[in-house]
């Protein structure tokens, strides 16, 4: 990604949320405005934040609207029209996940707003904020992207309607739809724009999803040789068993390399999925996020954002994740290939960061989806791209993978050494099974970079649901326990995991929550860490729910779908707690298992009159 030939004067402080702002820059209108569900913080963990830096860094003068009231236009209209595009997000998460816990209850925060408010951005955010600017300007493009936008990109299972829904274009007014990261799409259309093309004749860069008519496709069906058509809406949302083979025919062709478009029929339009774009390289990466971020909430904001005091300090050091868990949907948004930063570029990130008004000397997070996926690559990803065949993880690391910790282990030994900084911590987000592959990294780890507890994800203790969850077993999980204690007994320290765990995913039945109840009483693992499954869109696991078959081998998979079983089954998780008593008596009851009720040692909960 080549800088322009000139930037602005003001570059590094922020995008302009007000006229007054711009003029402030000598602007007197804006070629892109960014529309975001979050509120305005200048910080490379928000991505509306990064879209911005990277169109202002391509010479393009951009504004912000954070958190717009949608019940009319007048805040859409407040930076005026811009001059080439609106660009949409719902934020850094979904509308609908970030509003509703897993039970469908209103929730009590909102990380991403100001104090932790809710209410400040609208259910499914990228509708409500496209037909307001529509309203506002109907000859204006409008751009939609981000995790929303991305992950409804195609037909979709929506937990919260509890229906199959359309592709999120065909239910707004929006031009193009980026998926993805979307640095290097989001560019490419602000120049053809800029170019005087039309929105609606850019239709070739990959990583875009676009909208063409009915009729046209019938035309020119014959041009489209190298996509493959899915069955169309009406198909997959009347059949569960052609919902799960077309959600398997899209996740075979999420790869840059291998990957080719796709197109699915509705009523009223065809959308049109291009090829995945390709990864940032390393030295573009490493020009993303050495842009001038301030790294803080915009002036404008009296209460703190929360969300921005998770990740301040943190430094991302790379994207993608080969884990391929089937809950999660990296894969589909930022791929299963790695793609590192420089280990300079990660190190002035480092001393930016040291130099920082507040900086206490502690680094909290150094990672990327994953804290120690960093510099991996398999030899076979350039050529061919990622196996269709096999996972790079489960269940177990293919031996064609780089699975050295060197890279990692150098980037934390040099960030221990930036003046000022005192601790180094990973935070969270370690592969277990893959740090058992380096014995060394996992040395460095707890001599330096634990900070007396260190968060791991075994999810799940049952064979049979961590096999739905494509996660490796309990038995991995505990040699990692064994060699964790092991380490720190030889350091002379005190350190512990705090495992994370999910109830009701797909595979698992009361019978495997009993299981996990059971282990984790026999091995002391209680943990406040839990959460019930929440299907979202475009995961595996959502697929698994809604159809009850497994995608990827065909069979049909269990699902617990009622909400009284998943209290139930989340409360098998936090037995102690006196709150759940009524729901682990009834679990228990219905599963046949009252000789868990009593006072012996071996019981989950006591027996009560």
């Amino acid at each position: 990604m080549a800088r322009p030939k000139s930037r602005s004067k003001t570059s590094g402080s922020f995008l302009p949320m007000s006229l007054k702002e711009a003029a402030q820059r000598g602007w007197k209108e804006l070629d892109v405005i960014i529309v975001t569900g979050d509120a305005y913080v200048d910080h490379p963990a928000f991505g509306a934040a990064i879209i911005g830096r990277v169109l202002e860094d391509a010479g393009f003068r951009v504004g912000i609207i954070a958190q717009p009231g949608w019940d009319s236009t007048e805040d859409f209209k407040k930076l005026g029209k811009p001059r080439l595009f609106f660009a949409v997000t719902a934020g850094n998460t979904d509308s609908m996940v970030g509003n509703f816990t897993p039970g469908l209850k209103p929730r009590k925060e909102d990380v991403y707003s100001p104090g932790g408010k809710t209410g400040l951005r609208p259910n499914r955010a990228v509708i409500v904020y496209s037909n307001r600017i529509k309203e506002s300007y109907r000859d204006v493009p409008i751009i939609i992207g981000g995790i929303e936008a991305s992950l409804r990109r195609l037909a979709h299972y929506d937990y919260w309607s509890d229906k199959v829904r359309q592709s999120i274009l065909a239910d707004t007014p929006a031009d193009l739809l980026v998926y993805g990261m979307g640095e290097l799409q989001i560019v490419e259309i602000a120049k053809r724009l800029d170019r005087g093309e039309e929105v609606g004749d850019i239709n070739d860069i990959d990583g875009t999803t676009w909208k063409m008519e009915v009729r046209k496709w019938r035309e020119q069906k014959n041009d489209f040789q190298n996509y493959i058509e899915l069955p169309s809406y009406s198909e997959v949302s009347e059949d569960r068993a052609v919902y799960a083979k077309t959600f398997k025919m899209l996740y075979d062709e999420q790869d840059p390399v291998r990957g080719r478009g796709l197109v699915q029929p509705y009523t009223k339009t065809i959308v049109v999925q291009n090829k995945p774009m390709r990864g940032l390289n390393q030295q573009e990466l490493d020009h993303v996020y050495e842009l001038p971020f301030t790294r803080e909430a915009h002036p404008s904001y009296k209460e703190a954002i929360p969300g921005l005091d998770i990740v301040k300090f943190s430094i991302t050091t790379h994207r993608g994740c080969f884990g391929s868990c089937s809950f999660c949907a990296i894969t589909m948004h930022q791929g299963r290939m790695i793609t590192s930063r420089s280990i300079d570029s990660i190190v002035r990130e480092g001393e930016h960061l040291a130099k920082m008004r507040g900086f206490k000397g502690i680094i909290n997070g150094v990672g990327g989806p994953s804290a120690n996926m960093y510099g991996m690559e398999c030899k076979k990803w350039k050529k061919s791209g990622t196996c269709t065949d096999k996972l790079c993880l489960y269940p177990k690391p293919c031996p064609s993978l780089d699975t050295s910790h060197q890279k990692n282990i150098e980037v934390l030994r040099r960030l221990r050494e930036v003046p000022g900084v005192s601790k180094v911590f990973v935070g969270y987000g370690v592969r277990y099974d893959l740090a058992l592959e380096d014995e060394e990294y996992m040395e460095e780890l707890c001599a330096y970079h634990v900070s007396g507890q260190l968060k791991v994800a075994p999810e799940h203790y049952s064979k049979r649901v961590t096999d739905a969850m494509r996660k490796p077993g309990r038995e991995v999980f505990e040699k990692f326990d064994e060699k964790f204690k092991d380490i720190n007994r030889k350091l002379g320290k005190k350190q512990y995991l705090v495992t994370f765990l999910i109830s009701g995913h797909p595979g698992c039945t009361m019978e495997d929550m009993i299981e996990l109840a059971e282990y984790i009483r026999d091995t002391g693992r209680y943990t406040k860490q839990v959460q019930d499954f929440t299907p979202t869109p475009m995961t595996a696991a959502t697929c698994m729910f809604h159809t009850g078959i497994d995608p990827f081998t065909g069979e049909k998979v269990y699902v617990a779908r009622s909400k009284e079983e998943k209290r139930m089954q989340r409360a098998l998780l936090r037995y102690k707690d006196p709150q759940n008593y009524q729901f682990v008596y009834q679990a228990l009851k219905k599963s046949g298992r009252m000789d868990l009720v009593g006072s012996v040692w071996k019981c989950l909960i006591e027996r009560r009159k």
